[in-house]
Protein backbone atom coordinates (compact mmCIF):
# COMPACT_ATOMS: atom_id res chain seq x y z
CA UNK A 1 0.00 0.00 0.00
CA UNK A 2 1.12 3.41 -0.78
CA UNK A 3 -0.26 6.86 1.38
CA UNK A 4 -0.37 9.72 -0.43
CA UNK A 5 -0.95 12.96 1.41
CA UNK A 6 -3.00 15.30 -1.06
CA UNK A 7 -3.11 18.80 -0.03
CA UNK A 8 -3.64 22.14 -1.27
CA UNK A 9 -4.64 25.98 -0.64
CA UNK A 10 -8.28 26.86 -0.85
CA UNK A 11 -9.27 27.40 -4.67
CA UNK A 12 -6.41 25.39 -5.89
CA UNK A 13 -8.44 22.49 -7.40
CA UNK A 14 -7.36 19.79 -4.78
CA UNK A 15 -10.92 18.12 -5.02
CA UNK A 16 -10.99 17.98 -8.81
CA UNK A 17 -7.44 16.47 -8.32
CA UNK A 18 -8.73 13.93 -5.93
CA UNK A 19 -11.71 13.13 -8.43
CA UNK A 20 -9.15 12.36 -11.40
CA UNK A 21 -7.19 10.20 -9.15
CA UNK A 22 -10.36 8.29 -7.83
CA UNK A 23 -11.26 7.79 -11.12
CA UNK A 24 -7.71 6.37 -11.95
CA UNK A 25 -7.99 3.50 -9.22
CA UNK A 26 -6.82 5.28 -6.38
CA UNK A 27 -8.66 4.86 -3.15
CA UNK A 28 -9.51 8.17 -1.89
CA UNK A 29 -9.89 9.05 2.04
CA UNK A 30 -11.32 12.26 2.19
CA UNK A 31 -10.89 13.55 6.03
CA UNK A 32 -14.05 16.19 5.41
CA UNK A 33 -16.12 14.38 3.84
CA UNK A 34 -15.98 11.72 6.94
CA UNK A 35 -16.00 14.31 9.86
CA UNK A 36 -19.26 15.35 8.06
CA UNK A 37 -20.29 11.82 8.24
CA UNK A 38 -19.52 10.99 11.42
CA UNK A 39 -22.29 13.47 13.04
CA UNK A 40 -24.76 12.57 10.72
CA UNK A 41 -28.64 12.21 12.26
CA UNK A 42 -28.47 8.81 14.32
CA UNK A 43 -24.54 8.71 14.83
CA UNK A 44 -23.52 8.44 17.95
CA UNK A 45 -21.38 11.68 17.39
CA UNK A 46 -24.08 14.00 16.65
CA UNK A 47 -25.88 12.67 20.24
CA UNK A 48 -22.31 13.45 21.68
CA UNK A 49 -22.58 16.98 20.44
CA UNK A 50 -26.11 17.64 21.70
CA UNK A 51 -25.13 16.24 25.42
CA UNK A 52 -22.36 19.16 25.16
CA UNK A 53 -23.68 22.05 23.23
CA UNK A 54 -27.20 21.73 23.86
CA UNK A 55 -30.50 21.41 21.05
CA UNK A 56 -29.79 24.34 20.29
CA UNK A 57 -26.99 23.47 18.01
CA UNK A 58 -29.47 21.33 15.51
CA UNK A 59 -31.94 21.84 12.91
CA UNK A 60 -35.75 21.63 12.92
CA UNK A 61 -35.15 18.22 10.60
CA UNK A 62 -32.58 16.79 13.16
CA UNK A 63 -29.15 17.14 11.52
CA UNK A 64 -26.34 19.53 12.66
CA UNK A 65 -26.66 23.22 12.29
CA UNK A 66 -22.87 23.96 11.53
CA UNK A 67 -22.88 27.69 11.29
CA UNK A 68 -24.76 27.85 15.06
CA UNK A 69 -22.20 25.27 16.39
CA UNK A 70 -19.34 27.26 14.46
CA UNK A 71 -20.27 30.34 16.32
CA UNK A 72 -19.88 29.00 19.64
CA UNK A 73 -16.77 26.86 19.26
CA UNK A 74 -14.82 29.23 17.13
CA UNK A 75 -15.31 31.92 19.97
CA UNK A 76 -14.13 29.24 22.93
CA UNK A 77 -10.64 27.57 22.48
CA UNK A 78 -12.04 25.26 25.52
CA UNK A 79 -15.42 24.72 23.63
CA UNK A 80 -13.70 24.11 20.26
CA UNK A 81 -10.93 21.32 22.18
CA UNK A 82 -13.73 19.61 23.16
CA UNK A 83 -15.91 19.49 19.96
CA UNK A 84 -12.52 18.04 18.73
CA UNK A 85 -12.01 15.14 21.50
CA UNK A 86 -16.24 13.87 19.79
CA UNK A 87 -14.95 14.86 16.10
CA UNK A 88 -11.33 13.39 15.62
CA UNK A 89 -11.34 9.91 17.43
CA UNK A 90 -14.18 9.24 15.47
CA UNK A 91 -12.88 10.38 12.33
CA UNK A 92 -9.55 8.75 12.79
CA UNK A 93 -11.93 5.24 13.72
CA UNK A 94 -13.42 5.38 10.30
CA UNK A 95 -10.25 6.45 8.43
CA UNK A 96 -8.65 3.26 9.77
CA UNK A 97 -11.54 1.04 8.53
CA UNK A 98 -11.57 2.20 5.54
CA UNK A 99 -7.14 1.84 5.16
CA UNK A 100 -8.36 -1.48 6.51
CA UNK A 101 -10.61 -2.37 3.71
CA UNK A 102 -7.92 -1.11 0.99
CA UNK A 103 -6.34 -3.79 -0.92
CA UNK A 104 -2.74 -4.19 -0.01
CA UNK A 105 -1.51 -3.19 -3.38
CA UNK A 106 -3.49 0.27 -3.39
CA UNK A 107 -2.54 3.36 -3.98
CA UNK A 108 -4.60 5.12 -0.80
CA UNK A 109 -4.86 9.15 -1.32
CA UNK A 110 -5.52 11.40 1.85
CA UNK A 111 -7.50 14.18 1.03
CA UNK A 112 -6.18 16.75 3.54
CA UNK A 113 -6.58 20.38 3.85
CA UNK A 114 -4.63 21.08 6.50
CA UNK A 115 -1.90 19.03 5.75
CA UNK A 116 1.17 21.72 6.20
CA UNK A 117 -0.80 23.78 9.00
CA UNK A 118 -0.83 20.19 11.18
CA UNK A 119 2.56 19.13 10.10
CA UNK A 120 1.27 15.50 8.62
CA UNK A 121 4.02 15.09 5.77
CA UNK A 122 5.37 12.42 7.71
CA UNK A 123 2.61 10.62 7.46
CA UNK A 124 2.67 9.91 4.46
CA UNK A 125 5.14 7.80 1.80
CA UNK A 126 4.08 10.58 -0.58
CA UNK A 127 3.00 14.32 -0.45
CA UNK A 128 1.34 16.14 -3.47
CA UNK A 129 0.64 19.56 -3.63
CA UNK A 130 -1.88 20.96 -5.89
CA UNK A 131 -0.35 24.59 -6.72
CA UNK A 132 -1.87 27.54 -7.50
CA UNK A 133 -0.96 31.43 -7.38
CA UNK A 134 -3.05 33.33 -4.44
CA UNK A 135 -4.47 35.58 -7.37
CA UNK A 136 -5.84 32.57 -9.47
CA UNK A 137 -7.44 31.05 -6.28
CA UNK A 138 -9.07 34.48 -5.20
CA UNK A 139 -10.01 34.59 -8.27
CA UNK A 140 -11.87 31.17 -8.13
CA UNK A 141 -13.14 31.47 -5.24
CA UNK A 142 -15.19 34.98 -6.03
CA UNK A 143 -16.47 33.79 -9.68
CA UNK A 144 -16.79 30.30 -9.28
CA UNK A 145 -17.68 30.59 -5.43
CA UNK A 146 -19.62 33.85 -5.31
CA UNK A 147 -17.31 34.48 -1.96
CA UNK A 148 -17.07 37.92 -1.50
CA UNK A 149 -13.43 39.15 -2.11
CA UNK A 150 -12.51 39.60 1.69
CA UNK A 151 -13.90 36.26 2.93
CA UNK A 152 -11.96 34.63 0.61
CA UNK A 153 -9.06 36.47 1.13
CA UNK A 154 -9.55 35.78 5.04
CA UNK A 155 -9.70 32.16 4.08
CA UNK A 156 -6.26 32.24 1.89
CA UNK A 157 -4.76 33.86 4.99
CA UNK A 158 -5.61 31.74 7.65
CA UNK A 159 -3.93 28.79 5.56
CA UNK A 160 -0.38 27.85 4.97
CA UNK A 161 1.84 30.14 2.50
CA UNK A 162 1.84 29.14 -0.74
CA UNK A 163 5.95 28.30 0.11
CA UNK A 164 5.32 26.71 3.13
CA UNK A 165 2.77 24.44 1.05
CA UNK A 166 5.53 23.69 -1.98
CA UNK A 167 8.44 22.51 0.78
CA UNK A 168 7.00 19.41 1.75
CA UNK A 169 5.78 18.41 -1.62
CA UNK A 170 7.17 15.55 -3.26
CA UNK A 171 5.61 16.10 -6.09
CA UNK A 172 3.78 19.27 -7.50
CA UNK A 173 0.87 19.42 -9.74
CA UNK A 174 0.31 23.29 -10.98
CA UNK A 175 -2.92 24.11 -11.67
CA UNK A 176 -3.54 27.19 -13.24
CA UNK A 177 -4.81 26.74 -16.49
CA UNK A 178 -7.96 24.65 -17.82
CA UNK A 179 -9.19 21.02 -16.71
CA UNK A 180 -7.92 19.69 -20.16
CA UNK A 181 -4.33 20.32 -18.53
CA UNK A 182 -5.13 18.75 -15.42
CA UNK A 183 -6.31 15.27 -16.66
CA UNK A 184 -2.75 15.20 -18.41
CA UNK A 185 -0.78 15.95 -15.60
CA UNK A 186 -3.06 13.89 -13.07
CA UNK A 187 -2.29 10.95 -15.76
CA UNK A 188 1.31 11.40 -15.71
CA UNK A 189 1.33 11.74 -11.41
CA UNK A 190 -0.71 8.64 -11.36
CA UNK A 191 1.74 6.57 -13.54
CA UNK A 192 4.58 7.69 -11.31
CA UNK A 193 2.59 6.96 -8.42
CA UNK A 194 1.75 3.26 -9.71
CA UNK A 195 5.63 2.93 -10.56
CA UNK A 196 6.26 4.14 -6.81
CA UNK A 197 4.11 1.32 -5.36
CA UNK A 198 5.39 -1.81 -7.73
CA UNK A 199 9.24 -0.30 -6.88
CA UNK A 200 8.08 -0.90 -3.11
CA UNK A 201 6.79 -4.77 -3.69
CA UNK A 202 10.16 -5.54 -5.45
Amino acid sequence: MLKIGLTGGIGSGKSEVSRRLADHGAVVIDADKIAREVVEPGTSGLALIVDTFGEGVLREDGSLNREKLGQIVFADAGKLARLNAIVHPKVGERVAELQRAAAAGAVVVYDVPLLAENDLAPMYDVVIVVDASDEVRLARLVELRGMAEQDALARIKAQATREDRLKIADMVIPNEGPLDDLDARVADVWAELQRRRDATRD
